[in-house]
């Protein structure tokens, strides 16, 4: 069942009742969620950043792209008016395309919007984060947002968070306009905060050090490696991208085979 909000202003020691509606139609221009989230998007949770608007997919523009500090990415579908249904299955169609997005796509598309580069863009908003323990794109958050919302899409929100497990959410802003003309904006989440982020806490890949000797062919050693590269991390994002070429040139390099050729080999 929907949450219905009533709102008193006290006026002279005295209960005053007030609008809490969404915003009317003849100024529904005026008003840009768009833009309230972008510039704060603590209006929708903690510890969210903003790194793309109308984000191209396969199945149209998104909203707005978003991560938290641990490296999960966030959908944003905004309503201006009731939340239907149908933004469910719009925002799990994004979803299942974003997550098979790299960190090197993620990152252009940061560098687009914020002009910064992913991983200055972390560590610059969220400080406090440690940037190799950071799995980008590891899971995927939902966040619904409008000024209602059906019953049914209420329901199946809840549905897919309780008993699937799924990082879900559904955000009611309310627009009160008070007697002395005040315009304030509250906020109500289908899903505590904390429920939700609860969903995207992944065990941390660990890599298991022994000291006995491998007894792996190359076969097996080489599938191994290739599975560990093959992480959404910094530290293999590194690997791939700036210490494995320096080694191969470098080995090139010492190798004597003149520089034209090492493309090539």
């Amino acid at each position: 069942m929907a949450t219905e909000i009533k709102t008193w202003q006290i006026v002279k020691g005295k209960l005053t009742s007030i609008d809490t509606k969404p915003i009317k139609e003849d100024v529904k221009e005026t008003y840009d969620i768009e833009e309230w989230i972008s510039s704060n998007p603590s209006i929708i949770g903690h510890d969210i950043a903003i790194i793309g608007r109308q984000v191209h997919t396969q199945s149209g523009p998104l909203d707005l792209l978003g991560i938290d500090k641990d490296g999960n990415i966030i959908i944003i579908e905004l309503k201006r008016d009731k939340l239907p249904r149908e933004a469910l299955a719009q925002a799990v169609d994004y979803a299942s395309d974003i997550a098979n997005w790299s960190i090197e796509k993620i990152g252009e598309i940061c560098a687009t919007y914020n002009d910064k580069n992913l991983e200055e863009f972390l560590v610059e908003t969220f400080q406090e984060i440690s940037i190799e323990n950071i799995n980008i794109n590891d899971s995927q958050r939902i966040i619904l947002v409008g000024f209602s919302i059906e019953e049914s899409l209420e329901r199946m929100v809840s549905w897919l968070s309780n008993f699937y497990g799924v990082s879900i959410n559904a955000v009611i802003l309310n627009y009160i306009k008070t007697i002395s003309g005040d315009e304030l904006l509250t906020k109500t989440s289908i899903i505590s905060e904390e429920v939700e982020q609860a969903k995207t806490k992944k065990k941390k890949f660990i890599i298991e050090m022994s000291n006995e000797p491998g007894h792996h062919d190359d076969s097996k050693l080489e599938n191994l490696l290739k599975q560990y590269l093959s992480l959404k991390m910094w530290s293999t994002y590194r690997l791939r991208k700036i210490i494995l070429p320096y080694l191969l040139i470098k080995g090139k390099a010492n190798s004597g085979v003149p520089p034209i050729f090492w493309t090539n080999n």
